[in-house]
């Protein structure tokens, strides 16, 4: 189904869950330039939330993730009261303008804290922003989930659950260090399911340490059975010299650039198969989900949380390592834990870094956002000859076609999506002007 180039599969590439990319932040541009950009939000701009909680209660050795162990409660009670200050801070400086369409916590696991402590976060915002009956959606690592939790999941009115499965494979589990037998992911789906939240998110991966087909096999065999509403099938990056924590792994069983590509593949035509539609190279949603939807209506979006049906302007993110965004400005707040809340003790906004997105940026920013979620772009007359020209050998090779004036992935192509996408990035790729 999909064509197999090894020396394209090579080549890094980001995952471009923006452009201009983390890669490109600096120092220059941070709590001025957001002080700057939140003053310019008008009263009626939609915005969407994110509130990052760097914990957890067992930490998995193939996580990249900026999180830490749950372990030392004053620290996380520290950490909690940080939070509340950062989210009533930059509330108070929108001074009510700005309307809250959407909520999503993250990590971390946000259920290493406890119910309660979501429920004062969630108040607090409710509280301080014009946030009315906006979407809630929160990750949650299943082997800290309860019974409280569906309670309080339900109560807080939260719309959508993503829940890090991985894998269902004993052996593989093992190997990666996140033990959760089958019978307690279908006991946290079931629970959910009582408490009337259907919108349920599935976290998969493959690449994993022992992994064969047949594991992978399997565990979209119990996949579909669970029918989540989304599923996200991501390969796993193994970067120990970045990622200490992945060192436990034993990179001697890790699946080669054939089994990984084969994986992806049979990760694909299985969801399809089963009646998923595709969106993005990674992401797959049942036919009415929102995404779905929005993937028919040409609407897909993508974030720092991956392909999305949200299109507001301006994402404001709060906590250690958030990263908030506007049409011309990205900023991420302080990582570490510790001088994170000590700026915003302090009173100090807590943005320490970012990029400025000019104009000519924003336009090839559109365009790697079209390619990554429609899987097309259109090209304006003037650039089109100069972009063929560039992309020459995608189009040798199969990967794209040209459709009018629209640069399009072909079926057998989609596994080089971000390779074609990379060709607009004005630091990587080779198209010098649009």
């Amino acid at each position: 189904m999909w064509s197999y180039h090894p020396d394209l599969l090579a080549r890094p590439v980001p995952r471009y869950t923006s452009y201009p990319t983390a890669m490109e932040f600096t120092d220059d541009v941070g709590a001025d330039a957001y002080a700057r950009a939140l003053d310019a939000i008008e009263a009626a701009t939609p915005i969407s939330l994110y509130v990052h909680i760097p914990f957890c209660e067992q930490i998995c050795w193939y996580c990249g993730c900026n999180t830490g162990a749950a372990g030392r409660k004053q620290r996380l009670a520290d950490y909690l009261t940080a939070l509340r200050a950062e989210i009533a801070l930059v509330a108070k400086r929108l001074g009510g303008r700005g309307r809250v369409q959407s909520i999503a916590f993250g990590g971390g696991s946000p259920n290493a804290i406890a119910p309660v402590e979501l429920v004062r976060l969630l108040d607090r915002i409710l509280t301080v922003f014009d946030a009315h009956r906006p979407e809630v959606s929160i990750e949650l690592d299943p082997r800290g989930f309860s019974a409280e939790w569906a309670l309080v999941l339900a109560a807080a009115h939260v719309t959508r659950v993503s829940l890090g499965v991985q894998t269902f494979a004993p052996h593989v589990q093992q190997a990666i260090g996140r033990i959760q037998p089958l019978s307690h992911i279908e006991r946290v789906v079931a629970a959910l399911r009582l408490r009337d939240i259907d919108a349920i998110n599935f976290d998969l991966m493959y690449g994993l340490p022992g992994q064969t087909l047949a594991d992978l096999d399997a565990t979209l065999d119990e996949t579909i059975r669970l029918a989540p509403s989304r599923i996200a099938l991501f390969g796993y990056a193994h970067l120990p010299d970045m990622i200490p924590r992945q060192r436990r792994i034993d990179a001697t069983n890790l699946p080669d650039q054939r089994l990984r590509f084969e994986q992806a593949e049979l990760g694909y035509r299985r969801l399809t198969d089963a009646g998923y539609v595709p969106v993005g190279f990674d992401h797959f949603a049942r036919p009415g989900d929102p995404l779905a939807i929005a993937a028919r209506e040409g609407r897909v979006n993508r974030n720092f949380q991956g392909f999305t049906s949200d299109s507001v302007p301006v994402l404001l993110g709060f906590g250690a390592s958030a990263i908030s965004r506007f049409p011309d400005l990205i900023v991420q707040n302080e990582k570490r834990a510790g001088p994170y809340r000590d700026l915003v003790n302090d009173g100090r906004l807590a943005a320490v870094r970012g990029v400025e997105v000019p104009d000519e940026q924003r336009a090839r920013a559109g365009h790697i956002r079209d390619i990554l979620c429609n899987g097309r772009t259109h090209l304006a007359p003037r650039s089109r000859a100069r972009v063929r020209d560039a992309l020459k050998d995608y189009e040798q090779r199969g990967v794209i076609d040209w459709n009018k004036g629209d640069l399009v992935i072909r079926d057998s192509g989609l596994p080089y999506a971000r390779h074609v996408a990379a060709q607009f990035d004005s630091l990587r790729g080779h198209i010098e002007t649009l």
